[in-house]
């Protein structure tokens, strides 16, 4: 494994993309044991599903579960991943909230890493579940 990142580097990492700066995140936790990555996401009116409404937008939802999980995995790697593909389950609307997304890295074989992410409300009620796989390549040391 590469250095343990701290959670000012990782901050540093994921808001060099200025994708990612639209959902002012703000990396909450990290944690090597078990393998976790714990962000907020801010509610913009931008990612409301009809304006008014305060309701985020179900792909505003997936793009937080793919960037949680792609630098959950990151925390191994020290860069961020590409995906391979994911999966996104919504279980409630998420309605006049921000929303806090829990990577928790299952896998990290030799060429392929396994991720499942819980996205929570603030009132922390499960908004969503989502898995991904994403290419490792070259292979982390020691794997």
């Amino acid at each position: 494994m590469s250095k343990q990142l701290t959670l000012a580097e990782m901050q540093a990492m994921i808001v060099q993309s200025r994708f990612h700066q639209l959902f002012r995140p703000q990396v909450l936790k990290i944690a090597y044991d078990p393998l976790q990555l714990v962000i907020k996401m801010v509610m913009r009116e931008e990612f409301e599903r009809q304006p008014g409404t305060k309701q985020w937008h179900g792909g505003a939802i997936s793009a937080i579960i793919d960037t949680t999980g792609c630098y959950g995995l990151a925390l191994l790697a020290a860069e961020p991943l590409p995906t391979i593909n994911f999966r996104t389950d919504y279980l409630r609307p998420a309605i006049g909230t921000d929303l806090t997304a829990t990577a928790t890295v299952r896998q990290a074989g030799r060429r392929i890493g396994v991720v499942d992410v819980d996205v929570t409300d603030d009132a922390e009620r499960l908004i969503a579940v989502g898995r991904a796989c994403y290419s490792i390549n070259p292979p982390l040391p020691n794997t």
